[in-house]
């Protein structure tokens, strides 16, 4: 069985497809279903087992400071996409497979501002409604959807615009590089959603249980190795 880290997942849940972990250096689990299902509060669009990813500030004991200006700066100002610590980080591709979609060319709100952002993803919650993945595109932000030999579909959102790198019907390997991480449609800081699902079409997908295949996890002061598991919340990952 993975490793769950802080987990509330039980042995009814299914077992997890081990994939690639999709970044490379130290990340932090914002959300996870190491922490709860589902994972962003809903089933909607195949996120029942979705992750995001960010990098943030470990000298601060708590809290999730993506940026490196000071905090009263920030609120009055905002941040710009430059001065946080994640934004234009590769992002590889989870599995070989194929690229059924992706899509670029939406703008980033720059700086990076909590009111302005947050209000975003308010209005598009209460306000905004879809019926194809083509529709979805301002709340997914640049998007790739890739698929494997097992018919598993992976989502990879929020990408810097202009970052991606393939587009529908061509093939990638594990490891490849696709994209760099961004701050586009629903974000509220740059970072990457990424969840498995059992179909391209988001509208209808159900999400699948995820873990990783091999990463490092800081705990007590040591990085110790995992081997297919689950990043608890605000768990410190090298990859």
């Amino acid at each position: 069985m993975p490793s769950f880290g802080n987990s509330r997942v039980t042995s009814k849940q299914a077992e997890p497809i081990s994939v690639r972990f999709p970044l490379s250096g130290e990340w932090c689990a914002v959300n996870t279903p190491g922490h709860k299902i589902p994972s962003h509060g809903t089933d909607q669009f195949g996120q029942r087992y979705s992750y995001d990813f960010c990098q943030i500030d470990w000298s601060q004991e708590k809290g999730y400071k993506f940026y490196k200006t000071p905090v009263a700066r920030s609120l009055l100002f905002g941040v710009d996409l430059r001065d946080t610590y994640c934004w234009s980080q590769p992002i590889y591709a989870p599995f070989d497979g194929e690229v059924i979609e992706g899509r670029d060319g939406l703008k980033e709100r720059n700086p990076v501002h909590i009111v302005r952002d947050l209000s975003v993803v308010i209005a598009n919650a209460f306000f905004f409604h879809a019926n194809s993945n083509e529709e979805l595109h301002p709340v997914l932000g640049n998007y790739i959807i890739l698929k494997n030999e097992d018919d598993v579909y992976s989502l990879i959102a929020h990408a810097r615009n202009g970052s991606i790198k393939v587009a529908g019907g061509e093939k990638v390997s594990e490891g490849q590089v696709l994209a760099e991480v961004g701050h586009s449609g629903n974000s509220t800081a740059p970072h990457l959603h990424f969840q498995l699902m059992d179909r391209p079409n988001l509208i209808h997908a159900a999400g699948l249980p995820c873990c990783f295949k091999n990463y490092r996890s800081f705990k007590e002061g040591n990085w110790v190795d995992v081997a297919n598991g689950i990043p608890g919340k605000r768990e410190r990952i090298g990859a």
